[in-house]
């Protein structure tokens, strides 16, 4: 078992910026999709906390830590802001790629974080791996379950696996001892640059097929 005392982390505030950047992307996200269904403001507002928090929440109770966004007053605050800037701005200002291109940036910027925190916390390679792709993930998830629409992990487009890439690259670079910040930053730009190619080339992975006996 590898941990990394959060106190010896160095840079250790780069995780905060990845943890605001995470949940305000995703919290854009919801709010934006409850815009889209016309929803009051205190929907877009319930949105916007559920989709910026659901990953993160998920991985503080799993690995034992404090539920980050009850222990630090932003978060909420951020969500709320989101909220209110996606109320009064038009919904066509993002339409198209941009969101996609920055849902992945906050996709695995949350992964590197969920696999960083959950390797600080004493978790093993393998779990903290999954603490990172269910950190970059969940709260897409939930957000998709609430709007009554499929979720994008029930697709073939490359999403998890990017997640998943940025995990992978976080936990290989803590377990060989490597500067945080430079084995943070990598591991963030290798699964947002698939991420960012699977959204360009409309890239899949292949989809499991039965033969008809």
């Amino acid at each position: 078992m590898i941990a990394v005392p959060l106190g010896e982390v160095p840079l250790g505030e780069v995780l905060g910026i990845l943890d605001l950047l995470g949940v305000a992307i995703f919290a854009l996200t919801g709010a934006l999709l409850a815009a889209r269904q016309n929803q009051t403001f205190v929907t877009m507002a319930f949105f916007a906390l559920v989709t910026g928090v659901g990953g993160g929440t998920m991985r503080d109770l799993l690995i034992g830590a404090p539920v980050f966004w009850i222990t630090d007053p932003w978060v909420a605050a951020t969500c709320l802001g989101v909220a209110l800037l996606a109320w009064f701005t038009p919904v066509s200002w993002w339409e198209g790629k941009l969101l996609d291109y920055a849902d992945g940036a906050g996709l695995t910027a949350y992964a590197v974080l969920g696999s960083a925190k959950a390797m600080a916390f004493g978790v093993p390679p393998i779990p903290a791996i999954l603490m990172g792709i269910i950190t970059g993930c969940v709260g897409g998830i939930i957000r998709d379950m609430v709007a009554g629409r499929p979720s994008i992990i029930i697709r073939p487009e490359i999403y998890v696996t990017a997640a998943a890439v940025s995990a992978s690259l976080t936990v290989a670079g803590t377990m060989i001892s490597l500067d945080n910040a430079l084995v943070w930053i990598l591991a963030w730009l290798a699964g947002f640059l698939l991420r960012s190619a699977a959204i360009r080339w409309q890239l899949a992975l292949p989809a499991h097929g039965r033969t008809a006996r």
